[in-house]
């Protein structure tokens, strides 16, 4: 059951990072489900009130980093609320229009049409669809560097 345990655990830890890169999965929360599988197949005493804490506001820092980096990437190259609504909406479909690149040229597009349907003109649009990747690469950098912290916080505690 050892083995299984921490089968688990590791697996969620790289769904969790994949998920920063790849937004359809579940990314934070799957590192957090982790702690919850460890206490399950092992023990939670590892864990007080300050483990938990302190990894559920990284978890909500994580959220509001998300939107808050993609949505500034967009807005401070000049983009309006459709730009960004474009821009989530490239990110979600754009990789499965486009496998290999679609999570780059999503956002791109997305932005650059929600411009465009407001009335932007092209060169406009096409800056704020460049703010939209610039935001999108900010904010997988700071995800990872976010659930990375997570995940080295579980094993110092488990460590110490």
């Amino acid at each position: 059951m050892d083995i299984l345990g921490w089968a688990l655990v590791i697996l969620l830890f790289v769904v969790g990072m994949a998920g920063a890169i790849y937004p359809i999965l579940p990314g934070a929360l799957a590192i957090y489900g982790a702690f919850f599988v460890y206490g399950w197949f092992f023990s939670f005493s590892e864990f007080g009130f300050l483990f938990w804490s302190i990894q559920t506001i990284i978890v909500i820092a994580l959220f509001i980093a998300d939107y808050a980096v993609s949505a500034w990437g967009v807005k401070r190259f000049g983009g309006s609320r459709a730009s960004v609504i474009g821009s989530t909406i490239g990110l979600i479909f754009g990789p499965f229009v486009i496998p290999a690149l679609g999570l780059i040229i999503g956002p791109f597009v997305g932005a650059v049409i929600g411009e465009i349907i407001i009335g932007t003109n092209i060169q406009k649009s096409l800056k704020v669809g460049l703010g939209s990747v610039v935001g999108l690469f900010t904010s997988v950098v700071v995800k990872v560097v976010l659930q990375l912290a997570m995940i080295v916080l579980f094993v110092l505690w488990l460590i110490f």
